[in-house]
């Protein structure tokens, strides 16, 4: 090759002007521009000064960049070179790594050496590798050094079989596999031989002092240990047995200085598949010894920490953690190894729930894993073990490893599983070890989020409760009831009342499954059945007899009672005491106090209550009978005014919910009773007079704190009672909802409430909307106009940062504030309050309209179209996108999808024309302003806006988007097949010859049977709903695009299918050019 000598010095120049940070721009894009000219130009030239580069005499930066130029020529220019010339080149790539055999060399520059050679023998093939591999043995007999230059040539050959590379596929992939294949026993024992040689010197050497040497020869190990690893994940398992690497990994993981890296080979070969061939019973036998071989190493580092945990330091945990997952891999995929060996499968259970009991969370998190599987296993092949024939590999293998899942090992993963559902370090009663346990915290946040791995936990408690029934109920037992003997007497510590909430968890997980119909749980064993039985009405008679009077001990017993609900259905006799106790702890807390007592108290109450709506999910049709002692109970308790109306509520949920058992009929009984109170307040016109006949109405609403919030428990208990009471979810087909328009109307209880509940909350509606509009919204208190703004909550929402929104229970909680707690001298609330309830109403207010069209024609029937389109659109040009986004997918698809099509003409025209017409237009703006500008601009206002302008920016975009997705979904729906079932598909219009075009329908025809001919037959409909239809594609919303292109699908069949010329126009111009248009955009989302 050419003498580089004076390029190579001027490519000196240029790499030393790129790494040096004082250079100008202009002069590193220079440099770069000359070394791109250089690796794109001549290919001789390019390896004479890669090679120039490489010389001793320059600097380390420079010699590597040197061989990362060799390394670009082999991988992708190695075919313009001639045979003789590649020949050349190999050998002086050979010779250069025999020169990097020195001591004072850099590791990387040997590497990158290593990994040149490497690259050139998979270029050249079997040919060169089987060449060349005796030089390479001898190399490495010469010393420690030039051994380690040889392990390092040796991990980076096979790198293209376990990377990929896509300059490496398809057939030269398989030979360079075959060439290395074929070259294990070559390589597999010349790795051994290095690692035992070199192992042997370190030691050696360092005994006599000559820890110079004892390096070279541990450098050599490690980096023959990363060689092993790289053949560890495609070798068969069969020769790293054969030539005995799998016992020369084992035999380091005793040496603190290399177990890391030979425990890896285990983690490497743990992770590999069961071959399927004749080469199985070899593979089971490797993976008998790795058991036998970590199970070893895991037993003296259990020995060693039961002990004491202090004398263990973070790295040999490291090392067990390494181990421990290897272990579970092991027991998770290869069980049936050690299967038959009566001594080794014990050991490993006890091994492996020696891991889980740890006070280390990291080894007890890795184990967790493993039992899960197989408890997981065990539990799904429970009925095949029992139909299995005796002596079947079924029976063997599964009946071994279940016996060995005794009521001792059950009971040790329940008392691991409840200590650990805390985040905070606290002492237990229940004693593992002599070590603070260490719990979860934020530092372990990075391998598994807390909430995640307690449902793990739950989800292992369930499984072994399944397996066992009875430990499961005699632990969650006990452990309670030691809890609450150990709290007996008041106060309860929050100490108690942390192991009260995890306990509490644990009670719902066994009860529930238990008592859960798929697992035939209590099908398996009378026994079973009646020790179950007999242990948790003892723990029920304990928790009826514990007297807390505080409202969090209160709230959290309530909780317990209720996870007794799939008890209660099994046996009902259980359920009128449970009952009882509920009400006890309900009247046993204050109705109302001062300051912080008032809050807590207050929560407890509503936690209490639903409490009674949790069992009357779970218990079913045991509940029916106590429903009148309930209700008088209830109507006592309010009589004498010792109910908060939001508990009333709940209650009265409650009842709905055990109505459903009972038909009909019930619930129409029901509902009949707890809307009686409500139709005679909802229907006063005094209220509606004082505070709706104005805009400054709702400004005297907002001071009048016990009428606000009575009238948003009212709209509330609408929404429930909406959706509490009819026909099942899944009676209902929602993917159509036309069909629900054949239920007769008299079926469902709620029609006949329709007609007193709707005109009311659409004046209430409207008053509302009408606060945002300029003229009023100027008018108002500052107070209000603050609490119209988006809150904190929703900006945090918008920005995606994960702060949940309030629920209703949360703000049911509200009621409780400073404004209700001191109502009888209030004379005004506060912003918060403000703001909780304007969004609680509109909530609540568009889901009881939503809902109320999903029953029948009852909606339509008792409300006038015009006064329906007045309290929603009226004031549509001054609702905020958020708002406008939220009316159309709680209110108006339902609506849309409910619509008889005797109606369409009466409904859909007044609510959609100005709902489309003005969205066009919105959207039209905002999306101008964002894609000439950079900034969308929207009418909603953010109060006092934490952090940066961009915040507000990204949030202004995410509301765009919202209501853009919301308007294409609502297009999308008017365009499903149920609604358009009129119109021909696109294979019956194919055969549509040139005489047929004569007789094609006029567009009228379709308005009937199609709802987009209904709105094509609209020009008022048709000319802003076709105009968002073709601007959607440009306005870079890749979902969007997806919503709005059913709808233009069903557009381009009724053009094709009528004779519109204005129709047809539209498709063939501007629908054709904006779809041309969008895909010059690249969606953003």
């Amino acid at each position: 090759m050419d003498d580089g000598g004076d390029v190579a010095a001027n490519v000196a120049g240029a790499v030393a002007t790129v790494m040096d940070w004082r250079s100008s721009p202009d002069a590193k894009r220079a440099a770069v521009a000359y070394l791109d000219s250089i690796k794109n130009g001549d290919v001789r030239l390019l390896g004479s000064t890669s090679f120039f580069l490489v010389r001793k005499d320059w600097s380390s930066e420079i010699r590597l960049h040197g061989l990362k130029m060799l390394q670009h020529l082999v991988r992708l220019r190695w075919g313009e070179l001639s045979s003789p010339e590649r020949r050349d080149f190999a050998n002086a790539a050979v010779d250069l790594l025999s020169e990097m055999a020195n001591p004072l060399e850099e590791w990387a520059l040997k590497s990158q050496t290593a990994a040149l050679v490497a690259e050139i023998v998979r270029r050249e093939g079997l040919d060169l590798w089987q060449e060349l591999l005796p030089s390479f043995v001898s190399l490495s007999n010469k010393g420690p050094i030039e051994a380690e230059l040889v392990v390092m040539l040796l991990r980076w050959l096979p790198e293209d079989i376990t990377v990929h590379n896509e300059d490496l596929e398809g057939d030269r992939r398989r030979l360079l596999l075959r060439g290395l294949a074929q070259s294990l026993p070559q390589i597999l024992p010349l790795l051994y031989s290095l690692l035992e040689r070199h192992f042997m010197g370190a030691f050696n050497e360092a005994s006599r002092q000559q820890f110079d040497t004892a390096k070279q020869h541990a450098a050599t190990v490690t980096a023959a240990l990363n060689a092993v690893n790289a053949y560890a994940e495609w070798a068969p398992v069969s020769d790293l047995a054969k030539f005995k690497l799998i016992y020369g990994c084992g035999f380091l993981l005793s040496s603190v200085d290399f177990r890391l890296h030979a425990c890896e080979f285990f983690r490497l070969v743990c992770q590999r598949k069961r071959p399927m061939d004749e080469s199985a019973h070899d593979f089971d036998s490797a993976m008998g010894s790795i058991f036998q071989i970590l199970m070893n190493i895991s037993i003296d580092f259990l020995c060693k920490s039961s002990t004491s945990v202090s004398e263990i330091n973070d790295s040999e945990v490291e090392f067990a953690e390494c181990v421990c997952e290897s272990m579970v891999a092991l027991g998770s995929s290869f069980m049936q190894c050690i299967i038959r060996d009566d001594n080794l499968l014990p050991q490993y259970i006890q091994e492996m729930l020696g891991y889980f009991q740890h006070v280390k969370f990291g080894l007890h998190f890795r184990s967790l894993q493993f039992w899960q599987v197989l408890m997981k296993d065990l539990v799904s092949k429970t009925k095949v073990i029992m139909q299995a024939a005796e002596g079947s590999p079924v029976d063997k293998e599964k009946r071994a490893v279940r016996l060995l899942i005794n009521d001792e090992i059950c009971a040790a993963i329940l008392d691991v599983s409840f200590q650990r559902m805390t985040k905070k370090s606290v002492h237990s009663g229940v004693v593992l070890s002599t070590e603070p346990l260490e719990l979860w915290n934020e530092e372990f946040d990075a391998k598994v989020d807390f909430s995640q791995y307690r449902s793990k936990l739950l989800e292992l408690i369930r499984l072994v409760t399944i397996h066992n029934p009875v430990v499961a109920a005699a632990k969650v037992s006990h452990g309670v009831q030691s809890i609450i003997n150990g709290y007996a007497i008041p106060p309860v510590a929050p100490q108690g009342l942390l192991f009260l909430e995890n306990m509490q968890l644990g009670l719902e997980t066994i009860v529930g499954a238990i008592f859960d119909a798929s697992t035939s749980v209590l099908s398996t064993s009378t026994d079973v059945k009646f020790g179950v039985q007999r242990i948790l009405e003892g723990l029920l008679q304990r928790l009826l007899g514990t007297k807390w009077t505080e409202p969090a001990p209160a709230e959290i017993l309530a909780r317990y009672l209720d996870a007794f609900g799939p008890f209660l259905r099994s046996f009902p006799e259980a359920v009128g005491p449970v009952i009882n106790k509920l009400f006890e702890l309900l009247t046993s807390l204050p109705l109302s106090l001062e300051g912080s007592s008032a809050i807590s108290a207050r929560h407890a109450r509503l936690q209490i209550c639903t409490s009674f709506l949790r069992i009357a999910r779970a218990s079913d049709k045991s509940i029916l009978p106590h429903m009148k002692g309930i209700a008088d109970t209830m109507a006592h308790l309010q009589g004498e005014a010792r109910l908060h109306r939001g508990e009333h509520n709940i209650l009265g949920e409650a009842f709905l919910v055990m109505a459903s058992s009972a038909g009909i009929q019930q619930q129409k009984e029901v509902l009949a009773w707890l809307l009686e109170s409500v139709n005679k307040e909802w229907t006063q016109l005094e209220w509606q007079n004082a505070y709706l006949s104005d805009p400054l109405g709702l400004i005297r609403l907002c001071s009048d704190a016990p009428i606000m919030w009575s009238i948003f428990h009212n709209v509330t208990f609408f929404e429930k009672a909406l959706r509490r009471s009819g026909a099942k979810k899944g009676n209902l087909n929602l993917q159509n909802p036309l069909s629900a328009t054949e239920v007769s109307t008299l079926a469902h209880p709620m029609s006949s409430h329709l007609p007193w509940m709707l005109p009311s909350l659409l004046r209430l509606i409207c008053s509302i909307h009408s606060l945002w509009a300029q003229p009023i919204f100027r008018s108002l208190p500052a107070e209000l106009r603050a609490a119209m703004t988006i809150s904190h909550v929703e900006q945090t929402s918008l920005l995606g940062e994960g702060v949940s929104k309030l629920s209703k229970g949360q703000l049911s909680l509200l009621e409780g504030s400073s404004m209700e707690t001191n109502k009888e001298g209030c004379t005004g609330s506060n912003e918060n309050d403000i703001r909780n309830w304007l969004k609680g109403i509109r909530d609540s207010g568009y889901n009881v309209l939503g809902l109320s069209t999903m029953i029948g024609e009852s909606f339509f029937q008792c409300l006038k179209s015009s006064d329906v389109a007045l309290a929603l659109l009226g004031n549509v040009q001054s609702m905020d996108f958020r708002h406008i986004r939220q009316l159309i997918h709680l209110v108006l698809i339902p609506l849309v999808k409910s619509c008889p099509p005797n109606l369409w003409e009466e409904w859909l025209e007044k609510l959609l024309c100005p709902l489309f017409v003005h969205c066009q237009q919105a959207l039209k703006f905002s999306w101008s302003s964002l894609l000439s500008e950079g900034r969308t601009k929207v009418p909603d206002i953010f109060g006092n806006p934490s952090g940066l302008e961009l915040k507000v920016e990204v949030m202004e975009e995410k509301l765009l988007r919202d209501l853009t997705r919301e308007i294409c979904l609502l297009l999308s729906v008017l365009a499903s097949p149920a609604r358009n079932n009129g119109i021909p598909s696109f294979e019956q219009l194919a055969n549509i010859s040139r005489t047929d075009l004569l007789s094609l329908k006029d567009l009228n025809a379709f308005a009937s049977n199609s709802m987009v001919g209904f709105l094509l037959s609209h020009k008022n409909l048709a000319l802003p709903v076709l105009q968002i239809s073709k601007e959607a594609f440009t306005w870079t919303d890749g979902d969007s695009v997806s919503k709005v292109a059913s709808f233009c699908g069903v557009v381009i069949l009724l053009a094709i299918s009528t004779n519109n010329v204005e129709l047809r126009e539209f498709v063939a111009k501007d629908l054709f050019y904006a779809l041309i248009q969008g895909f010059a955009f690249t969606p953003l989302y």
